[in-house]
């Protein structure tokens, strides 16, 4: 992928993207300055999706890319069930639970609608109010916020 006028030592990423350099293992990590960053391992919307766990100090986030949404999760479109169940109830349920969390896209208003619908928690309350009146969601929510107001997570 040529980039005129803009150079790149390393791209990293997952094995099948385009212009990636480097993959590291899952649980491998680097760092960008001060920050933390792990790579980890969640098969299930593409082989080769990485979601991506940084820390900076005491402040974690993930970049949860396809697999995690604010009270949903991503299609099947090369995986199983089975991996879904690995990448959210064993890697991303395993972080801290004030890790903030990142998705790829904004579909939390869609989510939650379906999640209101067979589930009337506070936690699923919360977010639909919260979706309700905000039109981005991203970092607002942590993985203990997605344990309690999502059914992904058991």
């Amino acid at each position: 992928m040529a980039n005129p006028g803009f150079s790149l030592s390393q791209v990293i990423g997952g094995k099948d993207c385009e212009a990636v350099t480097s993959t590291p293992a899952n649980g491998d990590g680097f760092s960008i300055g001060k920050i933390l960053v792990k790579a980890l391992y969640t098969p299930c919307h593409t082989q080769d999706s990485i979601c991506w766990f940084m820390q900076d100090g005491t402040q974690k986030a993930v970049f949860t890319g396809d697999t995690l949404f604010h009270g949903g999760c991503g299609r099947f479109f090369e995986g199983t069930p089975e991996e879904m169940h690995v990448a959210l109830n064993k890697t991303l349920a395993a972080l801290p639970d004030d890790t903030r969390v990142y998705p790829g896209h904004e579909y939390t208003k869609a989510n939650v609608k379906f999640a209101a619908s067979v589930s009337q928690s506070p936690a699923v309350k919360k977010l639909q109010e919260y979706a309700e009146s905000n039109k981005e969601t991203q970092g607002k929510f942590t993985i203990g916020d997605e344990k309690a107001s999502t059914h992904l997570f058991n």
